[in-house]
């Protein structure tokens, strides 16, 4: 990968900048990225090393530019940021221990769930609702699991932390955006320590690539501080349901695998 091209790496920052202002609103860079980190030549643990540290520089980018439109109530979020980033960590330590084909059988049932869910319910409200459940509760049980996710696989945690603040913490749009987009950075970067200690990060294309899902993220966060909801609602429901789709493409997904049995294919 030494003789990686100033125009490859061009290629990637724009791809970045692009997965980053995608990232900012609804999630699902990692479905633009990490194919294009493949197709560049990179081994499937070091793309996944180097996309966490793009990816991390976005959803920093993207909280920064919500926290100083005061989106952000700190005093909700650290305990909820620290819970995600330890999860984050231990989801990465364990990722050897748990098999990838349950998570490919489950994640994309649950992300057409999602998709179905914020495209049917009126749950994304510009106003807060009185929160389902108690912060201690929510920052020491359901920010960890999320987070445990992110870490051992990742896709479509954006959409996981996304519902679950909307329903059980009852923001609005904006503010479960924000406050989904601290969360995935704290995960993001406890993922993003383990890969760096493992040396799975090329550091000249994720250095590339973190300036434009940078750039990106404050590009996104604009629009969906401007838009809201009408753009806030279709690109979830869109993403979610094209992560999905990308799960399910691959021959070895066990769902995928099934199905060909049942109809003799």
């Amino acid at each position: 990968m030494e003789h990686l091209s100033f125009e490859i790496l061009g290629l990637l920052f724009l791809v970045a900048l692009i997965a980053g202002a995608f990232d900012a609103i609804a999630g699902g860079g990692g479905l633009i990225t990490v194919p294009a980190l493949l197709l560049a030549g990179l081994d499937p643990a070091t793309a996944l090393g180097t996309n966490k540290l793009q990816s991390s520089f976005g959803s920093v980018s993207a909280t920064r530019a919500f926290a100083k439109r005061g989106l952000i109530d700190w005093k909700t979020a650290w305990p909820i940021a620290a819970a995600a980033g330890l999860a984050g960590l231990a989801g990465a330590l364990c990722a050897s221990l748990l098999s990838p084909r349950v998570l490919a059988t489950l994640v994309p049932i649950l992300l057409i769930v999602i998709a179905v869910y914020f495209g049917l319910s009126k749950a994304l409200k510009t106003e807060d609702d009185a929160p389902r459940l108690a912060l201690p509760v929510f920052a020491g049980f359901i920010a960890p699991i999320v987070g445990f996710y992110d870490g051992i696989f990742g896709p479509g945690a954006g959409a996981f932390y996304m519902v679950a603040i909307v329903t059980l913490l009852g923001y609005g749009v904006l503010k479960a955006t924000a406050h989904t987009k601290l969360a995935n950075a704290a995960s993001n970067v406890g993922a993003l320590v383990l890969f760096a200690v493992k040396g799975a990060i090329l550091l000249p294309v994720g250095l590339a690539m973190a300036a434009g899902a940078f750039l990106g993220a404050q590009l996104g966060s604009r629009l969906a501080v401007r838009f809201g909801a009408r753009l806030i609602r279709p690109l979830l429901v869109t993403i979610s349901c094209a992560m999905a789709v990308k799960l399910l493409a691959d021959p070895s997904n066990p769902l995928r695998q099934m199905a060909a049995g049942l109809f003799g294919h």
